[in-house]
């Protein structure tokens, strides 16, 4: 373990991935535990991973932009599931959500059974690849992030219960390809979770537990994607000790 290890070439486009993912990733946080759907983002990233999956197995270009369109579809046909479901089943609502995970999940491990790669490739899908980021990679997220922040705050769609789930879908697919499944669920909640709403203590909490996770995994040479989460994990738990009141005597 030494600083030496510690690469500002690798690790600062990496955390600059990051930041992109918790600009929409924050407001989108709080609006989903406002709702009390917790595991739709999980529930979306997995269609558009099923997506890629099956752009993959129809044999398009890795990163080219019929594997992007199969994912943006995939991902807005399951937002759209979700959608009717909420409207018809309420109160049933986290179940059928962890139906369609399930569902999307072992479809996917189904089409890439005959896959010799296969098992690269899901983790891949799941803790995603963000140390791979470079600087020019970054615009496609940057501007899926700009068109989304627009809409959020300017067009004000998040009022609407379709916007909300279309501007969900977007973002979760140009996320999940750069964090995998599991970081883009723990940038979701996990601030938002331990900042109790206040979204500015959100975002500090995002940023120190990416930088966290991105420097244990620079020194301890571990997964960047698992480190990550583990980091806001630590970090918003640490937070949400230090702003609980003093117990009364």
């Amino acid at each position: 373990m030494t600083l030496g290890a510690v690469e500002p070439g690798l690790l600062l486009p990496a955390f600059a991935a990051g930041l992109l993912v918790l600009a929409t990733h924050v407001p989108l946080g709080s609006e989903v535990l406002r709702r009390g759907i917790i595991f739709i983002d999980l529930a979306i990233a997995q269609f558009a991973g099923l997506g890629i999956v099956i752009a993959s197995a129809l044999g398009f270009e890795v990163g080219g932009w019929r594997m992007q369109l199969a994912a943006v579809l995939a991902a807005l046909a399951g937002a759209l599931l979700l959608r009717v479901l909420e409207h018809r089943a309420r109160e049933r609502l986290e179940a059928l959500i962890g139906v369609g995970f399930v569902t999307a999940a072992c479809t996917a491990i189904v089409l890439m059974s005959h896959d010799p790669h296969a098992g690269e490739h899901l983790q891949e899908l799941l803790v995603g690849q963000i140390l791979w980021t470079t600087w020019g990679g970054l615009w496609p997220l940057a501007l899926v992030t700009a068109a989304v922040l627009a809409a959020w705050f300017g067009l004000r769609l998040k009022a609407s219960p379709l916007g909300f789930y279309a501007l969900f879908a977007l973002t979760v697919t140009a996320s999940v390809q750069v964090v995998g499944v599991y970081l883009v669920f723990a940038s979701l909640i996990v601030p938002a979770l331990a900042a109790a709403g206040r979204v500015g203590r959100a975002y500090v909490i995002g940023a120190s537990g990416y930088a966290l996770g991105l420097l244990a995994s620079a020194l301890f040479d571990l997964p960047a994607g698992a480190a990550i989460v583990l980091g806001l994990v630590a970090v918003g738990s640490l937070a949400a000790l230090a702003s609980r009141p003093a117990p009364s005597s």
